[in-house]
């Protein structure tokens, strides 16, 4: 992993799943554009249970979090449903502060999101 930089992959599970796991930080010039980019990707895949693995995000920034509401209108648009999994406390904090802990459902663990 590039320092600094935001890494992604993903895998599939079930027929219409993808566990999206995130490791870096996702701030405005580390790379969290490409989110958005992998969200409409999925879609087009007929991908609409997206599961994002936030247990490697070390920072998270306003940029990040619109990321995260683009992602959601996105895939909210076709039915689908975006999880949040193993956030730290702080990530946790930034949703909260952000009101967005009430409207993304948030899970303890990748496990339990891609049940």
């Amino acid at each position: 992993m590039e320092p600094g930089k935001l890494t992604i992959v993903h895998r599939d599970f079930g027929q219409d799943g993808t566990a999206v796991e995130l490791a870096g930080p996702i701030m405005i010039g580390a790379g969290s554009e490409q989110i958005e980019r992998l969200t409409a990707e999925l879609l087009r895949q007929s991908k609409r249970i997206v599961v994002f693995d936030l247990s490697g995000v070390t920072a998270i920034d306003s940029t990040g979090i619109g990321q995260f509401i683009s992602s959601y209108n996105q895939i909210a648009a076709v039915g689908g449903e975006m999880r949040l999994a193993a956030a730290s406390q702080r990530v946790l904090h930034a949703l909260h502060v952000n009101r967005l802990d009430s409207i993304f459902p948030l899970y303890p663990t990748v496990q339990e999101a891609c049940a």
